[in-house]
């Protein structure tokens, strides 16, 4: 069933967070740039406790901006550290795991698709987002035009939001193209000696133009 998108939106992916008040500062950082919907947290290795501790010194600046933080993790791990929800890779078991668990209280998502067929899985087990293009676990990145060709596909079809994950900041016209819900930066905007606030408000303003040509052949 075709549906109309709502307009696409910011996600921010970290890399590993070991220093939380480190990231909190970066992502304030991010946040006056402009509009985000969303914070995907990735936590370094670490005991239980001290990655609860992690995502606790996160959640409260985080949603005081009214952005909503996702940690890829256990569902136990995300609700002790009060996030909105968790982020997974473990297709549709864990999938059914976590659901069980958080009773609808908290947002799941799923990464990790590698085909079509994973993404409508995990879309059936009734995640709340899908997750195309992020780097493969060995840190290769998919190519970019099966990227904008897969989110365009679910974005079309489907009506559980898409987030398109963007290589770098050239790309992100191109995946708001797609009519994806979201589009995800990775941790290249998190790195040493980069402006996070002007790519966040680059990454915005490609959006509203991209928005804006959309509205204008419709």
């Amino acid at each position: 069933m075709t549906t109309t998108s709502p307009p696409t939106r910011l996600m921010l992916v970290t890399p590993l967070v070991a220093d939380a008040d480190a990231m909190a500062f970066r992502l304030m950082q991010a946040q006056a740039g402009g509009d985000l919907a969303a914070v995907l947290l990735r936590l370094a290795p670490g005991d239980e406790r001290s990655r609860i501790e992690r995502v606790k010194r996160l959640a409260g600046p985080v949603q005081a901006a009214n952005v909503a933080l996702v940690v890829e993790d256990s569902a136990l791990v995300a609700t002790r550290g009060g996030a909105d929800g968790v982020h997974l890779t473990g297709g549709p078991d864990a999938i059914a795991e976590a659901r069980s668990s958080l009773k609808g209280e908290r947002i799941i998502g799923a990464g990790g698709l590698r085909a079509r067929h994973d993404a409508m899985d995990v879309g059936e087990a009734g995640v709340d987002y899908v997750l195309f293009g992020e780097p493969r676990p060995d840190g290769s990145m998919p190519p970019l035009p099966a990227v904008i060709e897969r989110a365009g596909w679910w974005a079309e079809i489907f009506q559980t939001p898409c987030v398109a994950y963007a290589p770098d900041a050239g790309s992100v016209a191109a995946l708001a193209e797609t009519g994806a819900e979201f589009i995800a930066l990775g941790d290249w905007a998190f790195a040493e000696g980069s402006d996070i606030r002007a790519i966040v408000g680059e990454a915005n303003e490609a959006i509203a133009a991209c928005a804006l040509r959309r509205a204008a052949v419709r």
